[in-house]
């Protein structure tokens, strides 16, 4: 009974007019700072924390909780419209959400994207209520040993998301895996792969290496084929649409509960990444849906359910650690902990107790703002969803230079508009040769994890570690998806003697420049580490060794068993039947072009890139702005002065009141940044 009436207290509480406004205030933030690539609700729940220092608890959890919970609510509006996900929470939505956008059922996708992420948001409240009282023990039971056997759980997802293809999968998971280990080493403070960077001495940020995998590539395509992502002709009814996407979610009802349930489980877990949450519960959706290996990847609106109820029911997942213990479960909810802390709230028993009207508000906050939310993203969703109609020329230069700022968000240093550039050209190459990008991700998102936490188990259980019940099941299951899809290829083969009598003699072919490529960069980094100390080296030496392993099985399979896949290719293309998927990611659609065109028009695509760098050098970020989107449209598609002139100035007014006046951004330096105000640097270049 006392949890019923500390239910209604928390709703009474909450319902007061002035706490309401207050939280329709959050929501809209989260929105609008979900929308922006790169920005995310960290940098929106700091901004806003210093605004609750004369509110009551309860006021102030409504208006940070109504930002957290709704942030996720904006993520796939430019990844489904554009292919291009602002944060790495909404890229597994790209994968299918993009690809009903270029067959005109962008709306569908969008409405499944707000009533999934409706539907996970409330389970997540829900299962917070729920969990609260009986959560401690649980949570207590999972320690270092648990958590990394679930990020080798994770890694493990690089065999689904991989299709066909499963050795280029690990390759990239492996690369992924040594690329989260730049930097100073936790261990023994060895720089590792730093190149004498100051930059890369932290290791890498998450955001420029999300953008320029998932971003860059989708917008340079867009600029080779000069042409918008769906003509109007194509593009369906959008209230329609935006029905059809809502009955999706129903009738799936039971793949969105148990992909919810993952994203407030993992969530719940501290020191797992939540940017994993929508991978493993898109792998999961691949592993148990029927057919989706053949149609996930190419617009199914099941893998648009399976990432966005994951990814939004993590708040109310990540909010019950730091509740129950003052252990966060996220980013975020680090900061909301400075919150409790602030409102003499102290997580532990009393949240529990003397404070559980003000616990179950913030149940209550977090479904409410699911409901305003997803209200808000239907009500303009008619909206972006005719974005994908417009001219490239119109749709670049704008999402070009809120890239470039979100990126910079990353360590706020010229080395993440570095690594943004370098990250795009790679992944550029990555799509057109056909290497799953997925994977890549996934092992740089777990891979500092996987290290810190088998040092850890090392130091605390010794051996022994391995031997704990959840580890073994973990493992078990780990190597079950990891041998699965050679299992069933030998099986398909009718046996190994059948895979081997498709050898034939070695035949080379432009392809196999991208793994020989990539055998390149494993030697140079594995004969760097070579010199470095044990315990340094030993988890990248491992790693490498496998990068190495799998890329040349890969490539040795290309050589001798490449004319049979063609020829496989060319007869189920003559027979009409669909060419087989290769692997979880959005596929090109120039490859009917020539690869000199292709070439041309994506170097002419950085080229441009490399100008807004060159430009923000020499006058700064916001100047630039203009200029760049000035120059883009009058150049590319000859756009009219009357609509040139209002995108620049718009741009321009937008970039310089959110981010320069709002967030306060310390732009890099420039060499005019002493001649003009907005030229000033606040912080010397790096």
């Amino acid at each position: 009974m006392e949890i019923w009436e500390a239910l209604g207290q928390g709703l009474t509480l909450l319902l007061e007019p002035h706490r309401m406004m207050l939280l329709w205030g959050g929501v809209l933030c989260g929105l609008a700072l979900g929308i922006l690539p790169g920005i995310g609700g960290v940098a929106g729940t700091a901004l806003l924390l210093p605004f609750t220092y004369n509110m009551d608890p309860a006021a102030a959890m409504a208006l940070l909780l109504g930002l957290a919970a709704t942030t996720t609510h904006g993520d796939p509006i430019s990844a489904i419209v554009l292919g291009a996900p602002g944060h790495a929470a909404s890229a597994a939505t790209a994968l299918d959400g993009y690809p009903m956008t270029k067959r005109g059922e962008g709306a569908r996708a969008l409405g499944a994207a707000y009533m999934s992420a409706l539907m996970g948001g409330l389970f997540g409240a829900v299962l917070m209520a729920v969990a609260l009282p009986i959560v401690r023990p649980l949570i207590l039971f999972i320690g270092s040993p648990e958590l990394l056997a679930l990020a080798v759980f994770g890694i493990s997802m690089v065999a689904v998301l991989s299709g066909n293809t499963p050795l280029r999968g690990l390759t990239m998971a492996c690369f992924g895996i040594m690329l989260a280990m730049i930097g100073s080493d936790p261990q023994t403070g060895t720089l590792r792969w730093t190149m004498d960077s100051l930059y890369l001495w932290e290791g890498l940020p998450l955001v420029p290496l999300t953008l320029g995998v998932f971003a860059l590539p989708e917008l340079c395509d867009l600029l080779v084929a000069r042409t918008s992502v769906v003509s109007d002709a194509k593009v369906q009814n959008n209230w329609r649409g935006l029905w059809q996407g809502s009955v999706d979610c129903f009738t799936h009802w039971w793949l969105n509960i148990r992909c919810a349930w993952i994203g407030s489980v993992i969530g719940a877990i501290p020191g797992i990444s939540a940017s994993v949450i929508d991978w493993i519960s898109y792998a999961h959706a691949l592993k148990t849906e029927k057919g989706a290996r053949l149609t996930f990847g190419q617009g199914d609106v099941r893998g648009v359910i399976a990432a966005e109820s994951a990814t939004c029911s993590r708040e109310g997942g990540a909010l019950v650690p730091t509740i129950v213990f003052g252990v966060p479960g996220s980013a975020g909810m680090a900061i909301l902990l400075g919150a409790f802390l602030m409102h003499g709230l102290v997580p532990g028993p009393e949240m529990l107790t003397k404070h559980l009207a003000i616990t179950y508000s913030m149940v209550w906050s977090i479904a409410i703002a699911n409901i305003l939310g997803s209200g808000l993203c239907y009500l303009f969703s008619s909206q972006f969803a005719k974005l994908a109609s417009l001219r490239y020329t119109l749709i670049l230069p704008f999402v070009l230079s809120l890239v470039y700022i979100g990126a910079f968000e990353g360590h706020r240093n010229w080395g993440d508009l570095f690594s943004l550039l370098f990250f795009g050209i790679f992944a550029w190459g990555m799509k057109h040769f056909k290497w799953p990008r997925p994977p890549l991700v996934l092992g740089f998102i777990l891979g500092a994890i996987l290290e810190r936490y088998m040092f850890i188990s090392i130091q605390r259980y010794g051996g022994g570690w391995m031997t704990r019940p959840l580890v073994i099941a973990l493992f078990v299951m780990a190597f079950l998806s990891l041998v699965r899809p050679f299992i069933l290829d030998v099986k398909a083969h009718g046996g190994i003697k059948g895979m081997l009598s498709e050898f034939h003699a070695p035949r080379f072919n432009v392809t196999h420049i991208f793994p020989a490529f990539m055998l390149c960069i494993f030697a140079v980094m594995m004969a760097e580490a070579v010199t470095w100390n044990f315990s340094a080296k030993i988890i990248p030496m491992i790693v490498g060794t496998g990068a190495i392993t799998f890329c040349l099985l890969s490539l040795a399979n290309e050589v001798f068993k490449g004319e049979i896949h063609k020829k496989r290719e060319e007869e189920r293309a003559a027979r009409g039947e669909a060419a087989e998927k290769m692997h979880m990611d959005i596929a090109s659609t120039i490859d009917d072009m020539s690869p000199k065109d292709i070439a041309i028009r994506g170097a002419i695509f950085f080229g441009w890139m490399i100008g807004f760098l060159a430009s923000m050098a020499l006058i700064g970020l916001i100047p630039t702005v203009p200029l760049f989107i000035i120059a883009f449209m009058r150049v590319e598609g000859q756009e009219p002065w009357r609509i040139t002139l209002p995108m620049a100035i718009c741009t321009t007014a937008l970039v310089y009141l959110v981010f320069d006046q709002l967030l306060t951004i310390p732009w890099p330096g420039s060499v005019l940044g002493d001649l003009w105000p907005l030229w000033k640097a606040h912080i010397p270049s790096a």
